[in-house]
């Protein structure tokens, strides 16, 4: 059961293998798209610029590479800006997003310490099996200053100035604004509700 995760240059990608590795998971960290092919499921981890992240995914052709994956029905899931690409734009670069997601990313308020870097509650609006039995209130781990708005692919809503979505899904695929790799026992459980999926897929 392997797990690709997506090496485009991002800074986190170590720390998300680690952590799939420990609740079971068999991660390949690889930006070669024949191997990212062959897995069974696919991590799209992410730190820094929305804009660079996205400019080095193309440069490596692995935008086709995701979009080929996801078409495949198998589990995506996208970590951070990992998460904010699969959305169809940011305000932080005029660089279009993968467009997996509707909507945008937007930047949190000023009124607000920005980034927002530390533990926050999230809120589940709505089931998912990999969040079952993680109670509303759970802790979670974030470093960001963009992130979008609620909408219908929202499965948890977090406050920081403003509501934004935490975490969303649609389909195959699972994304989070906050670092399960980084939020402890929490975020360990996530992940592996996540490995268990891709066992049984």
């Amino acid at each position: 059961m392997t797990i690709a995760v997506l090496d485009y240059g991002s800074g986190n990608l170590h720390s998300v293998s680690r952590a799939l590795a420990r609740v079971g998971g068999d991660p390949v960290v690889s930006g070669d798209s024949t191997q990212i092919a062959a897995a069974d499921a696919l991590v799209i981890p992410g730190v820094g610029h929305f804009g660079a992240c996205l400019r080095a995914i193309c440069h490596h052709g692995l935008d086709a590479a995701i979009s080929d994956f996801r078409g495949t029905g198998r589990p995506v899931f996208g970590v951070c800006v990992g998460m904010q690409v699969l959305f169809e734009g940011s305000d932080e670069d005029p660089e279009e997003g993968l467009a997996v997601l509707p909507g945008r990313v937007h930047r949190l308020p000023d009124d607000v310490k920005v980034p927002h870097m530390g533990w926050n509650t999230v809120t589940w609006t709505r089931p998912h099996p990999y969040t079952e039995d993680l109670p509303d209130g759970t802790r979670f781990y974030f470093v960001h200053s963009f992130a979008p708005d609620p909408g219908d692919d929202t499965v948890g809503v977090t406050e920081h100035g403003r509501p934004f979505a935490a975490a969303v899904a649609r389909e195959n695929v699972f994304a989070t604004q906050f670092h399960p790799e980084k939020s402890g026992e929490a975020g360990l459980r996530l992940y592996e509700r996540f490995v268990k999926a891709v066992a049984q897929q």
